[in-house]
């Protein structure tokens, strides 16, 4: 398998580590578009959150809550946004991107008012 987050993983590609348990790690995204702009990823290759065990995303949710926590009470940003987006590297990630008052960061730039009915897509997307 040719995935880079399997390669930092085994440590065939160096990263930034911010955290390791058993199940996941935690490391700074190259990319360097935030100061703090963190990955979170499971250890064992899933290509996505519908091909992630429930119990596997409850690991990387644990982490991504512990280090939120450390970034917001101990380390002094005022909040965090997270995402997911898996276009680049299809390995399950999640992006947790560190956030201070006036930092000017816009995680969704390029969205705009899409003019959709929100009652019909209410009730198509509904459970």
């Amino acid at each position: 398998m040719d995935c880079i987050f399997c390669k930092i993983i085994k440590g065939e590609i160096p990263c930034y580590k911010i955290y390791e348990d058993e199940f996941t790690l935690a490391f700074l995204d190259i990319a360097n578009d935030l100061p703090g702009h963190t990955l979170v990823i499971p250890k064992k290759h899933v290509h996505n959150i519908l091909d992630c065990p429930n119990s596997m995303l409850h690991h990387v949710m644990d982490s991504v809550k512990l280090i939120s926590k450390h970034y917001v009470e101990d380390l002094g940003y005022d909040s965090v946004n997270l995402s997911n987006v898996n276009e680049l590297v299809p390995h399950f990630h999640i992006h947790i991107y560190p956030r201070k008052k006036g930092d000017g960061f816009v995680l969704h730039e390029d969205a705009k008012n899409s003019g959709a009915d929100m009652d019909k897509i209410c009730k198509e997307l509904k459970l």
